[in-house]
C-alpha cells in the first residue's frame, strides 16, 4: 500500500503512540483522518506536541468510540483504518471495569464492523503484551497461551478475538498487532518510564511498585513503523504480530539506567500501592519478535539506551505537564 493521498482513519491518535503514527502517515503523504475521545475542553491530546505544519493537515473527528453512528462517520471513505483507541490503564481497570470492557471491547467491535460495511482495504487493530499474562515460558510467541490477569488485559483478549472473528466469518481485512512496552517522548506517567524520568530529575526518592518485574521496551518510533508495515503486507491479513525488541530488564535495573542517565542520587523505594494484586501481576513479559522481522521486514532501531536519552530530553523540556511523584492510574 502507497501512502501518497490514501486517506487514512486512525482511532486513539490523541494517545501516545497514535500522534506518532499520525506524524509518520502525513509525513508518509496519507491522507489523515483521526478519531479522538470528545471533552469540552476541544482538547486534542499529544496531537498538540505536533508541528503546526503537520496537524493543519489532520482531519479531526472527535466522539466516543461506543457510539456506533460516529464510529461509522468516521470510517467511511478510508481505505485503510488503524484502531489504537482503547483504555489502556491497568490501575484504572481495577477501578472502573465495565467502562474499559465497554469501550475496548464494543468500541472495538464497532469500528470491525464500520470497516465491514464500509469496505476497508486494511484494518491494523491493536493489540498489547498484557494479553498474555505472566509468561509460561520465553521468549513469548504469538501461540503462547492468553490469560486475563486484569479487567484491561481481558478487555483486550476480548477485542483481539473480535477481530479474528471477523477475519474468519466476512473476510475483513485485518492484522493484529501486539506491541509490548513502548515508549518515548509525550508519553504519560501512567507508564513506567516516564515515572521513573520525572522522579529521577525532581524527588529525593523514586516509588515504584514491583522492581523485580521483567519487561521488554521499544521506543515508540519503531513500533509506529511496525504499523505502517502491517498494513503494507498483504500476507499478514489475519495474523497476530508480536513487535518488541526481544531484549528483557527488570524495572530496578531500569531505574539504575535512568537515574545515571539523569545524574540522580534519588533512592529507589517500593510503594505498596503501586503494587497490582498478586494474582493479577504480570511478572515477566519478553517478545519472540520473529515473525515480526520475517512477514514484515521490521526491526527495532533505537537502543534502549539511547530511546531513555532521547525521553529524558523531552521530559526534561516539559515537566510541566506531570505531578510529579502523584501515582497515576
Amino acid at each position: 500500500m502507497m501512502w501518497e493521498q490514501e486517506q487514512v482513519l486512525i482511532t486513539g491518535a490523541g494517545g501516545f503512540v497514535g500522534s506518532h503514527l499520525t506524524e509518520a502517515l502525513v509525513k508518509a503523504g496519507a491522507k489523515v483522518r483521526v478519531f479522538i475521545r470528545y471533552n469540552s475542553r476541544d482538547g486534542r491530546g499529544n496531537l498538540e506536541d505536533l508541528d503546526p505544519g503537520v496537524l493543519g493537515q489532520i482531519e479531526i473527528i472527535a466522539g466516543d468510540l461506543r457510539d456506533a453512528d460516529a464510529v461509522e462517520q468516521s470510517v467511511k471513505g478510508c481505505s485503510a483504518v488503524f484502531h489504537l483507541g482503547a483504555l489502556v490503564g491497568i490501575p484504572y481497570s481495577y477501578k472502573n471495569p465495565r467502562e474499559v470492557v465497554e469501550t475496548n471491547i464494543l468500541g472495538t467491535f464497532n469500528v470491525l464492523t464500520a470497516a465491514r460495511d464500509h469496505g476497508a482495504d486494511r484494518i491494523v487493530h491493536t493489540s498489547t503484551s498484557e494479553v498474555y499474562g505472566s509468561a509460561c515460558y520465553v521468549p513469548i510467541d504469538e501461540a503462547h497461551p492468553l490469560q486475563g490477569q486484569s479487567p484491561y488485559s481481558a478487555s483486550k483478549i476480548g477485542a483481539d478475538k473480535l477481530a479474528e472473528s471477523f477475519y474468519a466469518s466476512f473476510g475483513l481485512p485485518v492484522v493484529t498487532i501486539r506491541p509490548f512496552n513502548c515508549y518515548g517522548p509525550r508519553q504519560s506517567a501512567r507508564a513506567v518510564i516516564p515515572t521513573l524520568i520525572t522522579q529521577a530529575l525532581a524527588c529525593e526518592e523514586i516509588r515504584l511498585g514491583n522492581t523485580d518485574a521483567l519487561r521488554d521496551f521499544t521506543f515508540v518510533t519503531d513500533t509506529a513503523e511496525a504499523f505502517i508495515k502491517a498494513a503494507q503486507t498483504r500476507k499478514a491479513l489475519g495474523k497476530v504480530i508480536n513487535v518488541g525488541s526481544g531484549q528483557e530488564i527488570s524495572i530496578g535495573q531500569l531505574a539504575c539506567i535512568i537515574t545515571d542517565e539523569t545524574q540522580s542520587t534519588a533512592k529507589i523505594a517500593v510503594d505498596e500501592t503501586r503494587v497490582r494484586p498478586n494474582r493479577s501481576e504480570v511478572t515477566r513479559l519478553l517478545a519472540d519478535n520473529r515473525l515480526a522481522r520475517e512477514m514484515l521486514g521490521w526491526e527495532p532501531r533505537v537502543s534502549l539506551a539511547e530511546g531513555v536519552k532521547k525521553t529524558v530530553a523531552w521530559i526534561a523540556t516539559h515537566m510541566d505537564r506531570f505531578q510529579i511523584g502523584k501515582y497515576q492510574i
